[in-house]
């Protein structure tokens, strides 16, 4: 697709999500993507360049050292921020594996239902494991468990794949970008239609 016309689809999907944002709700929400991942890998690259991205498309992505600040509870906002986004992307990387943040993270969008948006850096989906208890620290079964699950999950949905030595950051991004913004429309008109039949059967 030629670079004009992505930006054209890309402002439609934009302008029809603010739009039906609007009339849904005039409180701004605190995140609409939680970007998870794991900063030695993609902090300084991908990630930013997301949030970067989707920050001046005027939505309010969540990217740790951008929304936190010093004294935070690490969890509580971290948590807190998964809780009430709308859409996930986690950053699947040749490291990410090795993070307890970035495998609880991961869990916990799949766990409270969110849509997640794998982009898979660097590493295919076969390639992820969990590989916790091999560092300076130990790792509850129960953990275990969740991470292992949700790995499984981010497997085996449908992402962007990313070859850092070949591939075009500003083309990965613009892409992820374009499903985010779809998701939140999706999300928006499923939320809207919820409403409306709640309403008729309270009306009923």
């Amino acid at each position: 697709m030629h670079r004009s016309s992505i930006s054209r689809f890309q402002s439609q999907l934009l302008h029809q999500y603010h739009q039906s944002a609007q009339m849904a709700n005039s409180v701004t929400k605190p995140c609409d993507v939680f970007i998870n991942h794991r900063g030695i890998d993609t902090k300084r690259t991908v990630a930013t360049l997301l949030y970067d991205h989707l920050s001046r498309m005027n939505l309010h992505p969540f990217l740790d050292n951008k929304n936190m600040k010093p004294g935070d509870k690490l969890f509580d906002n971290i948590n807190s921020a998964i809780r009430k986004c709308r859409v996930g992307v986690a950053v699947l990387s040749p490291r990410y594996c090795e993070s307890y943040f970035c495998l609880h993270e991961l869990a916990l969008m799949m766990e409270s239902r969110k849509k997640v948006i794998p982009i898979f850096c660097d590493i295919k989906p076969s390639e992820l494991g969990v590989h916790l208890n091999k560092g300076q620290y130990y790792c509850p079964k129960e953990d275990l468990k969740r991470f292992g699950w949700a790995l499984e999950e981010a497997k085996y949905t449908v992402g962007l794949a990313f070859d850092s030595m070949k591939g075009n950051w500003s083309e990965v991004v613009t892409s992820a970008s374009d499903i985010v913004i779809q998701s939140l429309i999706e999300i928006e008109n499923d939320e809207k239609l919820v409403k409306r039949k709640a309403l008729k059967y309270v009306t009923a």
